[in-house]
C-alpha cells in the first residue's frame, strides 16, 4: 500500500504553501481510480469543485463540493473519482505543528466526514486567507486551525452525553434551513419544551437556532455560488429574504463579500 508523503497528492496540484510545520495544497483530481493508500500525517480534504467517492475502512462518503473530511496519520482509504472537473483544498499538518501548539495529534482519530457547518465556515476561512496575498494570513490560518481543531473536540466531548433530540434537530436543520420554521412546531416534532430547546441547543450547538440556520444557508451558498449569475438567485436558492440579507450573513461568516469570494474561487 502506497504511503503518502507530506503534501503528496493525487493529482494536478497547482499551488502549495508551506509555513511551520502546515503544508497546504490546491489540487486538481485526475485519477478516476486511486488505490487503498495513506498519508504519513493528518490532514484536512476539502472539496472545492466537482465531485467523488471516498472509502475506508468504516465507512464510504459521497463527496460534493463543500465536504470537509479529517484523515487520521496512516489511516487508509481509496478514491473513485467521475469524468467532470473535481477540486481539493488540503492541508496537511506535521507532528511539530501540534508539538508547537500544544495538541496531541491523537485527539481526534480516525476519518471522518465534517458536517457542523461552524466548522465548515472556519475551513472556507482558512482558504479564503490564502488566497489574498496578504502578509498576515499564516498568523490568520493558524488562528482559524486551532479554532477549527478546538470546535472538534468540544464537539467529540459534547458527542459522548449529548441526548436523542440533539442529533433529530440536526437533521432536521440540515434537509429544511431553507423552508420557514418555527421554535413551537420545533418542540413539537421534538417532543420536548420549547424553554428545554432554547435553553439547551445553545448547549450543544454554541449558538442559538437562528444563527446555526444562518451558517447552514452560508455554507451552501458558498457551494453554489458559480451555479448562477445573479446573487439574487443564489440567496433565494439557500432561503435568504432578500440579495442584501445574504450578502451581510455571508460577509459575518467569511469576512468577505460574496462576489468577492467568487473571485477567489476562480
Amino acid at each position: 500500500m502506497r504511503n503518502l508523503r507530506n503534501g503528496e497528492f493525487f493529482g494536478q496540484t497547482n499551488e502549495t504553501l508551506n509555513f511551520d510545520g502546515l503544508t497546504i495544497t490546491d489540487t486538481e483530481y485526475t485519477h478516476h481510480f486511486v488505490d487503498w493508500h495513506y498519508h504519513e500525517n493528518p490532514y484536512f480534504t476539502f472539496l472545492l469543485q466537482g465531485n467523488m467517492k471516498e472509502g475506508n475502512k468504516k465507512e464510504i462518503y459521497d463527496c460534493s463540493a463543500g465536504t470537509l473530511l479529517y484523515h487520521h496519520w496512516e489511516d487508509a482509504h481509496y478514491n473513485i473519482k467521475p469524468d467532470i472537473f473535481t477540486r481539493g483544498f488540503h492541508i496537511n499538518i506535521t507532528e511539530e505543528w501540534f508539538e508547537k501548539f500544544q495538541l496531541s495529534k491523537n485527539k481526534i482519530e480516525g476519518s471522518f466526514n465534517i458536517k457542523n457547518p461552524a466548522v465548515k465556515l472556519l475551513m472556507y476561512q482558512i482558504f479564503k486567507e490564502t488566497k489574498l496575498n496578504d502578509h498576515s494570513f499564516e498568523l490568520s490560518a493558524h488562528q482559524l486551525l486551532l479554532h477549527l481543531f478546538d470546535q472538534l473536540s468540544t464537539q467529540k466531548k459534547d458527542s459522548e452525553k449529548k441526548p436523542v433530540w440533539v442529533k433529530q434537530i440536526d437533521e432536521i436543520l440540515h434537509e429544511s434551513f431553507t423552508e420557514k420554521l418555527s421554535l413551537h412546531e420545533l418542540s413539537k416534532t421534538l417532543n420536548i419544551h420549547p424553554i428545554h430547546l432554547s435553553r439547551d441547543f445553545q448547549k450543544y450547538f454554541h449558538c442559538n437556532v437562528g444563527a446555526y440556520l444562518r451558517k447552514l444557508k452560508v455554507e451552501k451558498s458558498l457551494k453554489i455560488l458559480n451555479d448562477f449569475e445573479s446573487l439574487s438567485e443564489v440567496a433565494l436558492e439557500c432561503g435568504f429574504s432578500d440579495q442584501s440579507h445574504f450578502i451581510r450573513c455571508f460577509k459575518e461568516n467569511i469576512g468577505i463579500t460574496p462576489l468577492k469570494y467568487r473571485q477567489i474561487l476562480k
